[in-house]
């Protein structure tokens, strides 16, 4: 059949539209998020998507930091009491960080819980540093695990995951590593399940929002760069079957923890019917994609969404979600409905008691508690500290304030006598009052006070009345009717406030 030039040329013209279209755009689809959920005994996997997609791994990172720290641990070379010191390349790291000075001193117990609940840059710094001996050599002993773990598709360039080109990892690499973490280092798993911390006046929550919310939750951590997206691993045991979660890419940090809960509500209310599903294998055996990983830049921090590279970063898009299959029973209707995730993130956590961190070498009973007091009373701005020893030393407020007591002695002096004892000097009003209590009549002292003070603002050659001091008064005398303020009054309201 023969085609006239003109249409030839038009039916091409079309198909060059249709496959730039689709060199557009086929990228941003494939790419905009990946998502995995494996057993985490025999690392079977149980869903996928894009799970080798190789990716930015931000601050998951820190999860290979605290892996490699805790092994050295485990093996001797160094003791969760170990004292390692801030230096200056750690104190300069940007946030999130504890913002610790250089030369301050930290244990590795106290390093790792800043680390792993705050997300501490500088924190991870410093374990490099004192582990590894420098932010290389550390990596270099990241990268070596990593291989010796299987995780094919990672490299490490620094412990803290902040932006670099060659740190990448991708779900699949991840869910190896806490697979790792779980069977390798039973003992210290504590670390990555820590509801909350206090530093001093600080309280900072766990980031995995699904620690204290979601059922069975017990780990481990998140992540955020403007080039990943935010990220999250988790993991949730009920029933004696634990499921590890991975989430990529993200739109939000609430985003990341709802497609968490999605996948753990499925994979828990899909266990029985497993065999029903096709095998995808195990999480070692998914096949890595050859690719450079995504740069979610613009679409995370570009135009309106600009935002610093910090896992503290409130959520910037809402949960849309309507359903779905991640809206599930508990054990096929054994147990009421799940809340929808979104409603499950948005209440407050469980309740527990921080876990206070602090500088210095170990402690513990009364030593503890003194630490924590010096760390508040390092946070606590001057101003505060002032207006607290100020209350602490601030007379009763019976007494006279100490100002009036000068005029009170010199008023003496122009005073007639009577039966009350001249003033020797300035005394406090409260050393007056008990004079006059003990010597006057009945109710004549409160009288007397006052008639004292009331003449410093007349002329001394004026003497008051004597019978204004001896006068029993039953009930208290009656406001001036000159509008003047007493002296008393204006120097109270002139006092200084700090």
């Amino acid at each position: 059949m023969h085609f006239p030039p003109s249409s030839l040329r038009k039916s091409s013209l079309n198909w060059i539209v249709l496959i730039a279209v689709l060199a557009i755009f086929t990228p941003r689809i494939v790419h905009a998020e990946a998502l995995l959920l494996i057993e985490a005994d025999t690392g079977k996997v149980l869903e996928a998507q894009n799970a080798t997609m190789p990716w930015h791994p931000a601050s998951l990172s820190k999860l290979m930091t605290a892996y490699v720290t805790l092994k050295a641990v485990k093996e001797g070379r160094i003791t969760l009491d170990t004292l390692f010191t801030v230096s200056t390349i750690a104190a300069s790291q940007p946030p999130s960080k504890m913002g610790l000075r250089p030369g301050t001193q930290v244990t590795v117990d106290n390093a790792l819980k800043m680390m792993l609940v705050k997300s501490a840059n500088d924190m991870a710094v410093v374990l490099a540093e004192g582990v590894g001996g420098s932010i290389d050599g550390f990596s270099a002993t990241m990268n070596r695990t990593a291989q010796q773990l299987g995780m094919t598709q990672t490299s490490y360039v620094n412990p803290n995951g902040l932006p670099a080109d060659g740190q990448i990892t991708s779900a699949r690499d991840m869910a190896i590593l806490a697979r790792a973490i779980i069977h390798d280092l039973p003992e210290y798993e504590y670390f990555v399940h820590i509801p909350s911390i206090r530093y001093g006046r600080r309280i900072t929550q766990n980031f995995n929002k699904l620690i204290g919310r979601y059922p069975g939750a017990d780990g481990f951590k998140t992540g955020f760069i403007c080039a990943s997206g935010y990220n999250l691993m988790a993991s949730a045991t009920r029933n004696g079957k634990r499921l590890i979660a991975v989430v990529l890419g993200a739109s939000s940090g609430r985003m990341r923890a709802v497609r968490a809960v999605q996948l753990l509500d499925r994979g828990f209310a899909n266990n029985s019917l497993s065999w029903l599903r096709p095998s995808l294998g195990t999480v070692d055996n998914l096949v890595p994609i050859d690719a450079s990983p995504p740069d979610l830049h613009d679409e995370m921090c570009g135009g309106k969404h600009r935002k610093p590279a910090s896992d503290e970063d409130e959520d910037t898009v809402a949960d849309t979600t309507n359903g779905g299959p991640g809206l599930t029973f508990f054990a096929a209707g054994l147990q009421p409905p799940m809340l929808k995730p979104s409603e499950l993130l948005a209440g407050p956590p469980a309740a527990s008691d921080p876990i206070p961190v602090y500088t210095g070498p170990t402690r513990t009973g009364a030593a503890l508690i003194a630490t924590v007091a010096a760390d508040v009373e390092k946070q606590t701005p001057r101003s505060h500290r002032k207006k607290s020893r100020l209350a602490a030393k601030k007379p009763d407020a019976t007494a006279e304030p100490k100002a009036d007591a000068k005029d009170a002695g010199k008023d003496a002096k122009s005073e007639p006598k009577s039966s009350e004892p001249k003033s020797s000097g300035p005394k406090s009003a409260a050393k007056q009052d008990a004079v006059r209590h003990t010597n006057a009549k009945p109710d004549s002292a409160p009288k007397a006070a006052k008639a004292s003070v009331a003449t410093s603002d007349k002329p001394a050659a004026k003497p008051a009345k004597p019978k204004a001091a001896a006068k029993p008064s039953a009930k208290p005398a009656p406001k001036s009717t000159t509008g003047e303020a007493r002296p008393a009054d204006q120097k109270a309201d002139a006092a200084p406030r700090t």
